[in-house]
C-alpha cells in the first residue's frame, strides 16, 4: 500500500499468537548485523508478536496513552516534515520500552508531498531531480512515482538522509513499503525493474542493515522467492537476504478475498525457522474490511491469519484509514 498524507487506520486489539519456530543456524542475527556505524534500537528480533497497529495519521487524533496500553507494534509515519509524532509522542507509544515502534519507510516508490521530492541539502540529490532513477507514476497513486532502488544517488538519498531523519525521532525499526518493485521485471509500465534494478534493492536492504544493525526491519508485500532465497550484499559482505530482516507483513491475505498465494508465500517464509536476534521472525497480515461495523469480515480475516500462526491486523481499506476501531478481544 502506499500512505496518503494524514490516514489512520482500524486494528485488531487482541493478542496475536507468535509465529513459533526453532533457530535456523544460516539465518541467525549474527551473520548478519557487523557494526559499521551508530545504532539506534534495543536489537533485533520482536519479543511479543502483537497486538499491532498500523496508523498514518497524526497523534492529535489518537489517545496514546490507550493505544501504548493497547498495542505491542505500532507502524506509524514518523517522517519528521508530515508533523505527525513527535519524539516525545513516540516515546509516549513505547511505553518504558513494551512496545515497538516502527516508521512506515517507502523504499520502492517516491511521494510528491515528501519534503525529499524537491528539497535536499547539497550533495543530495531529490526524487523529482533523479530523472535517472524515476520509473514511471505509480499506478493508481497520482502523488507517486517508482523508484530505481539500484540507482547510487537515490540509495545515497535513502541511506543518508531519509533513514537517519526517521532514526533521530527515536523509532525502534523500518517498515519497508512498496519494495515489490524488486519482484516487477521489465514486461510492465507500473514500474519496470530490470535485474540491477532489483539485486541492488535487496543489496540496499544489506546497506541499511550496515547502518543500523540494531533496528527492526519489517518488509511489507514483496514476499516471493525473489526476496525469500535471494541474497544481498553490502559492507558485511554478502549474505541471505532475509537474515537481514525482523520480520515479514502482506496485505490483502484474507480480505478483501483470499490469496491462497501469498498465503502460501508467508507459510514458506514462516518455514524458513528464521531466529533474528534469537527471536521468532515476525509474520504479519494487514486486511481491509472497508468500515469499523464489518465484524463478519474482520473476524474471519483475523481468525484466518491466526490459524496459521500469523499476527493479525485488520484496518478498512488500503491507503483510505480513517478511523481506529478495536474489535472484540475474543477473537
Amino acid at each position: 500500500m502506499t500512505t496518503a498524507t494524514a490516514p489512520g487506520t482500524i486494528v485488531l486489539s487482541t493478542v496475536a499468537t507468535p509465529p513459533g519456530s526453532t533457530s535456523s543456524p544460516s539465518n541467525t542475527a549474527s551473520e548478519s548485523t557487523t557494526t559499521t556505524s551508530s545504532a539506534a534500537g534495543t536489537g533485533r528480533g520482536f519479543p511479543v508478536a502483537g497486538p499491532w497497529v498500523s496508523f498514518y495519521g497524526n497523534a492529535s487524533q489518537v489517545d496514546l496513552a490507550k493505544l501504548a496500553a493497547t498495542y505491542r507494534i505500532f507502524d506509524i509515519d514518523a517522517d519528521p516534515d508530515m508533523g505527525n509524532f513527535t519524539p516525545a509522542q513516540i516515546k509516549t507509544l513505547q511505553n518504558g520500552g513494551q512496545n515497538k515502534v516502527l516508521s512506515y519507510f517507502n523504499l520502492g516508490s517516491c511521494e510528491n508531498y515528501r519534503s525529499f521530492w524537491s528539497s535536499v541539502p547539497a550533495g543530495f540529490l531529490s526524487c523529482s531531480a533523479n530523472k535517472a532513477a524515476q520509473l514511471g507514476t505509480y499506478s493508481g497513486y497520482a502523488n507517486e512515482v517508482w523508484m530505481n532502488v539500484g540507482n547510487a544517488d537515490y540509495q545515497n538519498l535513502i541511506l543518508n538522509y531519509v533513514a537517519p531523519r526517521l532514526v533521530a525521532q527515536g523509532i525502534d525499526g523500518f517498515y519497508f513499503d512498496n519494495f515489490e518493485i524488486v519482484e516487477h521485471g521489465t514486461n510492465t509500465t507500473n514500474g519496470p525493474c530490470d535485474a540491477q534494478c532489483s539485486q541492488g534493492g535487496l543489496d540496499l536492504i544489506a546497506k541499511l542493515r550496515d547502518k543500523y544493525p540494531n533496528l527492526l526491519f519489517v518488509m511489507q508485500n514483496a514476499t516471493s522467492d525473489k526476496t525469500r532465497l535471494g541474497t544481498a550484499t553490502g559492507a558485511s559482505g554478502t549474505v541471505s537476504y532475509p537474515s537481514l530482516l525482523d520480520g515479514i507483513a502482506h496485505e490483502e491475505v484474507y480480505k478483501p478475498t483470499f490469496d491462497k498465494s501469498v498465503e502460501s508465500e508467508l507459510v514458506n517464509w514462516f518455514s524458513m525457522n528464521l531466529m533474528p536476534g534469537g527471536l521468532p521472525f515476525w509474520i504479519a497480515t494487514l486486511d481491509y474490511v472497508g468500515s469499523c461495523s464489518n465484524t463478519t469480515d474482520a473476524q474471519v480475516a483475523f481468525q484466518s491469519s491466526r490459524a496459521r500462526g500469523f499476527s493479525p491486523s485488520v484496518s478498512d481499506a488500503s491507503a483510505s484509514q480513517q478511523t481506529v476501531c478495536y474489535w472484540p478481544s475474543t477473537w
